[in-house]
């Protein structure tokens, strides 16, 4: 009897790996940190039942009709952004993402990345590694408080609710603005909802958790930075896509906000000579923002989980609709 093909585009541990073999003739791109080309994927999507991808491969609706016999797209990731869910419904083939299992792992790198970046750690840190560390000075490397400021979330879905959580501690009020109100998370949290205008006004902190989409693309432009404190500052764990970075790098290198702290990018990976790299008041991160072993392994095992129920014949745990 000829096994079901599941083509993963990433090398993965062989002990996640193991348990579908018996099932399922699992091949996978052997490099872990290098993206599969794009002409060997096309050519291994060929022979498959299932892929298995990330959201550094591009699935497209050019790609989607060239592999119309694929039974489920499964992507290591919350968001989807890289697939063109709607050409995929049209062929009969489900996509799935990886909800719920990275939520507290990514609010924990969000809080990790505002609060580097309140605090200029990675600058401060820098003082000693480039042997730059001189006399005390009353405000040498002075950053900004935490505690009893204001934290605005745009975007107020799981990983939102997470950090609302998280920022309590910090005895920080929490302001959001969202598609639609979350009046049961305002009651559980403590949390206001406002106009994003006001939000914009107001908030010590504005974190972006959006999702990518047509209305969400580059809403962080001039007139939002604009509409900030120039003491605030601006954190990006969402998608690269939902801000302007020339806007974002203007408004940072002019002082019109005091400073950025970034896990996403446009286009990733970003080099050294990114423009964002010369700025002292950016914090910026590799887009780790799920990166955790524990983590990382529950992703995998969800994507794997959802193609042995959809080449079973069932509905996948964790469709995207």
């Amino acid at each position: 009897m000829v096994k079901p093909v599941i083509y993963v585009t990433r090398k993965l541990p062989d002990d996640l790996i193991t348990p579908y073999q018996e099932r399922f003739d699992v091949r996978m791109w052997e490099k872990e940190g290098t993206p599969v080309p794009t002409e060997t994927l096309h050519e291994e999507v060929q022979q498959a039942d299932a892929l298995f991808c990330l959201i550094t491969e591009k699935i497209d609706r050019k790609f989607i009709e060239k592999h119309s016999h694929l039974k489920v797209i499964a992507n290591m990731a919350v968001g989807y952004d890289n697939i063109d869910v709607e050409a995929a419904k049209e062929y009969g083939i489900t996509v799935t993402n990886t909800p719920d299992v990275l939520t507290e792992t990514t609010a924990d790198l969000t809080f990790t990345l505002l609060l580097s970046t309140a605090r200029r750690v990675v600058e401060a840190a820098n003082t000693i590694y480039q042997n730059k560390w001189g006399d005390w000075a009353p405000f040498t490397l002075a950053g900004s408080d935490v505690h009893n400021k204001t934290l605005g979330i745009v975007g107020m879905g799981r990983i939102g609710e997470a950090v609302a959580k998280r920022a309590k501690g910090f005895n920080m009020k929490v302001v959001y603005h969202n598609r639609s109100r979350k009046e049961t998370a305002e009651r559980e949290h403590g949390l206001t909802y406002v106009t994003q205008n006001e939000l914009l006004a107001t908030a010590d902190f504005v974190v972006s958790l959006v999702p990518l989409t047509s209305e969400t693309k580059e809403m962080f432009d001039e007139k939002a930075f604009e509409k900030m404190k120039a003491t605030a500052i601006f954190i990006n764990a969402s998608r690269g896509g939902v801000v302007n970075e020339t806007d974002l790098y203007e408004a940072l290198k002019n002082k019109k906000i005091a400073a950025a702290g970034l896990d996403v990018y446009k286009e990733e990976p970003i080099a050294s000579t990114h423009p964002f790299t010369s700025l002292p008041n950016a914090v910026l991160l590799p887009h780790i923002g799920s990166a955790t072993v524990q983590t990382r392994e529950a992703m995998a095992k969800l994507c794997l989980e959802n193609i042995t129920t959809v080449l079973d014949g069932y509905e996948a745990k964790t469709p995207v609709t």
